[in-house]
């Protein structure tokens, strides 16, 4: 997978995804409000691959989770620039719980969350 952002100056970026464009900034005052916060884009990717995770395991079973809808509450860890603890809630019409656990195992995000990746930065000269 291959995520670019491109910066537009000030807080605001640009990020293209498969030919998806997503607008990035900071809420006012220090940016302009144009788009989401990247930190809520990582609550957001979390939230949205546990909901496809549980309609994925839910629908091998035949069964469609009408209503399903995913919640991510994050919490800053102290006055580090980091978050310590994220809530995951879901809620559906009909009872989540047989499909909670497959569906965490399933999710790369909760995944990649729960074993972080090693991440490495570099520049390309021009």
């Amino acid at each position: 997978m291959k995520v670019t952002a491109t910066f537009n100056g000030n807080y605001s970026a640009t990020v293209d995804v498969r030919g998806h464009t997503i607008a990035v900034d900071e809420p006012e005052p220090v940016g302009e409000d144009s788009g989401a916060m990247p930190t809520e884009l990582l609550a957001a990717g979390l939230a949205s691959c546990f909901a496809l995770a549980l309609g994925h395991v839910a629908r091998r079973e035949g069964v469609e989770l009408t209503g399903l809808v995913v919640d991510v509450d994050a919490e800053r860890a102290g006055r580090e620039l980091r978050y310590g603890r994220m809530l995951v809630t879901a809620r559906a019409d009909v009872s989540l719980d047989p499909y909670m656990a497959r569906a965490q195992r399933l999710c790369w995000a909760s995944n990649t969350f729960a074993a972080p990746p090693d991440i490495e930065y570099r520049t390309e000269e021009p």
